[in-house]
């Protein structure tokens, strides 16, 4: 990814070896250059900077060029924050998780983006800068107080925290130093704990997703959302909305 990056990590081994740069901004030519040189029979060890390729880094686009080729990924293990952090997080209530990577950086968005967040009852593991993180924070405490959220930071680093409150706690907590502010941040949404089932058999959280996707969806479309975002059985939520279906004019 960064030449000077992995020049450090060869020199440390006592390694020679040619290095040619793969980024963002160059990948899908990049990714070209790359497999004409595998088709020439030589091996190529792909070195992100600092987080996993293809996992919110660059290198899918080469991987999946490479694979197309034919070529065989060898992947290499290392240290996982989303991991690391789901691990210290203590979430009782999850089982499994979603990756949400980085959220979009700025306008509609990103604003939806935070708010489908409100609809995810499962466990939610997510990236965030330092210089957006307050927002975040506090779109969080706005739409979700009561949902438990742990902030990691730094993590492996000198200066690793752990944290974890209800979402309307975090803005004072991360406001009172402003070192809780700098470094890399992984955030957990910890699972909504099961509800109860209304007296139409249905959790409530699955009827209150179930309505506000039938505003803008198609029946069939909803209830299919709707069964990803609550858990709730398919069959179950499309007799519900049948049921309660407003009757055509």
């Amino acid at each position: 990814e960064d030449k000077r990056v992995a020049g450090r990590l060869l020199a440390h081994l006592a390694l020679t070896k040619p290095l040619v740069s793969l980024h963002a901004h160059n990948e899908r030519a990049g990714a070209e250059t790359v497999c004409a040189r595998l088709a020439a029979g030589e091996a190529v060890a792909y070195v992100s900077d600092a987080g996993t390729p293809a996992v919110s880094d660059p290198g899918a686009r080469l991987v999946a060029a490479a694979a197309a080729a034919g070529h065989r990924i060898v992947p290499i293990p290392g240290p996982s924050s989303a991991l690391a952090a789901l691990a210290a997080a203590g979430d009782a209530q999850g089982s499994g998780f979603r990756f949400a990577g980085f959220l979009p950086a700025k306008g509609a968005e990103r604003r939806a983006a935070i708010e489908a967040l409100a609809a995810e009852a499962g466990t939610v593991v997510l990236f965030e800068a330092p210089h957006r993180l307050a927002e975040l924070v506090d779109a969080l405490a706005a739409g979700q107080p009561g949902r438990r959220v742990t902030l990691a930071r730094e993590l492996t680093k000198q200066f690793e925290t752990v944290h974890t409150a209800a979402a309307v706690a975090l803005p004072a907590w991360l406001a009172a130093d402003a070192n809780r502010q700098r470094g890399e941040f992984v955030l957990v949404l910890h699972a909504l704990p099961r509800a109860a089932p209304a007296a139409g058999g249905l959790p409530e959280k699955a009827e209150r997703t179930l309505a506000l996707l039938l505003r803008a969806l198609p029946l069939k479309q909803a209830v299919t959302l709707a069964a990803e975002i609550s858990g709730a059985p398919r069959n179950a939520l499309y007799a519900h909305a049948l049921a309660h279906r407003a009757p055509a004019a």
